[in-house]
């Protein structure tokens, strides 16, 4: 089953030409996950090829504008196109009433309910489950309430091995397998084990989004092991002050969580608009952790 993030935006607080505002794109199976609004992602949404109708759920962690200034209007557009299905929203307190304010002195009256669930930015508890995935927070520390978002993939079923498989078992019975369950006939005996006829999944995948934040050596813990870790690197490590002051970390201290977390790859992003050239900061990265990339608008990972 497809699990891969694309990358919409990479901008911190001032965009730049060809650089844009936060938002990313999470795809699990046919589940479409938004991350961030920013200004301008209907725009990167069109240039990806993503259809709008398809994403069900938006993620916005902080009320920075550079994180969610676009998601007026993508409400405004899933109107003009029909959608009558409910979006769910989660986010901060507060983001409930910024989009009824918006709603009603523009007069835009939506033809489908916004669900809105607000969240703890202080606690690392589940938000959400479907079919596709199980959704944590993640405590950032900022200079307003923030948090990231874990999302781990529900277990997988079993594979089938047909050879293995005896003639005539019923849809049923054949479902029970993939769910490790043995199949028994009417007098109660084994008729096949479920070990002898399926595969083992792989592990759940899961994918870790840090977004602004102070470097927090304890979010380690959190994110341990993930496939995908996604953490901000505003600035270069020789402007840590700046980093501490304004609420986010440097290129250094992503990898360094990268590297004391275990994860399998490492995706730096949200930088300063005063590096115009970025490989300084993946280099300051990789030399914590060497399988970095940069969030770079229209990367796509698979994992």
């Amino acid at each position: 089953m497809e699990f891969e993030l694309t990358i919409l935006g990479s901008a911190s607080a001032t965009p730049m030409l060809g650089r844009h505002h936060t938002a990313q794109v999470l795809t699990v199976g046919r589940e479409l996950y938004l991350i961030d609004c920013g200004e301008s992602t209907q725009e990167r949404l069109i240039e990806q090829r993503i259809r709008f109708g398809r994403i069900n759920r938006i993620f916005i962690s902080h009320l920075h504008g550079d994180h969610f200034f676009g998601l007026f209007g993508l409400l405004g557009t899933l109107h003009l196109q029909g959608r009558h299905e409910p979006l769910h929203l989660y986010g901060p307190a507060g983001l409930d009433e910024i989009i009824t304010t918006q709603l009603r002195c523009s007069g835009t009256p939506l033809g489908f309910d916004v669900e809105f669930t607000p969240v703890d930015t202080e606690r690392h508890q589940l938000i959400c489950e479907d079919a596709a995935v199980q959704v944590y927070t993640l405590p950032m520390r900022h200079r307003i309430p923030c948090c990231g978002y874990l999302f781990r993939e529900q277990p997988r079923r079993r594979r089938l091995i047909r050879e293995n498989l005896p003639a005539g078992l019923s849809p049923d019975q054949l479902q029970a397998l993939t769910r490790g369950q043995d199949v028994h006939d009417e007098a109660g005996h084994v008729l096949v084990r479920h070990a002898d006829a399926t595969v083992a999944p792989p592990p759940p995948r899961t994918y870790a989004y840090c977004a602004d934040t102070v470097f927090q050596e304890n979010l380690a813990e959190l994110v341990r092991g993930a496939d995908l870790l996604y953490h901000e690197a505003t600035f270069l490590h020789e402007m840590l002050e700046r980093a501490q002051q304004t609420g986010h970390s440097t290129a250094r201290q992503a990898g360094q969580l990268a590297h004391l977390a275990e994860v399998k790859q490492l995706l730096i992003g949200h930088f300063s608009s005063r590096y115009r050239d970025l490989q300084p900061l993946l280099t300051e990265a990789k030399r914590e952790f060497d399988n970095t990339q940069l969030a770079l608008e229209g990367l796509t990972v698979a994992v």
